[in-house]
């Protein structure tokens, strides 16, 4: 037998629960209640009949019959029952609610759930240290597995989110300066995706789902942040100078062609060149240029 088909035989799952309205055994309480005032009355007319003191005696058991087993649903919040640790099912039904006296009522709240994870260091795909923290919005689903298959499900829900956002963390790089793959910085919704499909495959075996999640703080660590600043400052530089370069070359063939159309000068490719030149160094310049008049030739 594989270990998945013996975790399979092991897990369990919820079931409706067979319990009834608490309103209705309010009102047999209730009943209970009016019987024991008549038969004590009657004992005190000293009428001692069989039925007062049947009364008498019955009343207070089916009192405490039924008191015991009275409990109150709100809303999103379900009550596994269970008989001698031997789980019986989950009643979902809200308001007053009553099952045998000695079945046991475990609470557990099925609504969301908002848990912000801590700041972890991971290493990135490429060996980067980084920092990582994320939002879940989680809820139960099977109130048997949570309450049956795991032994605290808040602190495996913390455990799993930290697991998970650290196989996510190593399996992507935190930035592509190439822009030639998935990143962490870069694809956030993408990630944020498959992290959830990673929680909700972990959490799986809990009864417990992920309905929305998101990374709170995505950064470098603080050893390696300066340097990949400096990088990320000098790709930018090396960015807008390839563009400059790029709007210069443009710029200047349209002017050398719009010279040749019109005829408004004639240049051998000497004078193109230095006119190239000149013009490279003025649309390139970081600073205004200064003219420099030449009084004479190209050639002196």
């Amino acid at each position: 037998m594989s270990v998945s088909e013996v975790l399979a035989l092991n897990a369990s799952r919820e079931r409706q629960a067979s319990s009834a309205s608490g309103y209705v055994m309010l009102l047999i309480l209730l009943l209970a209640i009016v019987v024991q005032v008549w038969s004590i009355a009657g004992l005190a007319r000293d009428q001692e009949t069989m039925l007062h003191i049947i009364g008498v005696v019955a009343a207070p058991i089916v009192l405490l019959f039924v008191v015991s087993g009275f409990y109150m649903l709100q809303p999103n919040q379900a009550a596994a029952i269970t008989l001698f640790g031997d789980y019986k099912g989950t009643d979902r039904t809200t308001g007053l609610r009553w099952v045998l006296p000695w079945l046991m009522r475990h609470k557990i709240s099925v609504r969301s759930h908002n848990f912000i994870s801590d700041k972890i260091k991971v290493n990135d795909l490429r060996g980067n240290p980084i920092e990582m923290a994320a939002q879940i919005v989680w809820r139960v689903v099977d109130t048997a597995q949570t309450l049956f298959d795991v032994d605290d499900y808040k602190e495996f829900v913390k455990v799993q989110v930290e697991a998970a956002i650290r196989a996510i963390g190593a399996r992507y790089p935190y930035d592509d300066f190439e822009h030639m793959e998935v990143t962490l910085r870069g694809h956030l919704d993408e990630v944020a995706a498959e992290l959830k499909t990673e929680l909700r495959a972990r959490l799986a075996v809990a009864g417990i789902t992920v309905d929305e999640c998101g990374f709170t703080h995505l950064a470098y660590a603080s050893e390696i942040a300066q340097a990949m600043l400096r990088r990320q400052q000098a790709q930018a530089v090396v960015a807008a100078r390839q563009t400059l370069v790029a709007g210069a070359v443009g710029m200047v063939e349209m002017a050398l062609e719009a010279l040749s159309e019109k005829n408004v000068v004639h240049l051998d490719d000497e004078r193109r060149a230095a006119m190239v030149s000149n013009l490279m160094v003025v649309l390139c310049g970081e600073r205004d240029t200064q003219p420099v008049v030449n009084t004479g030739t190209l050639y002196q």
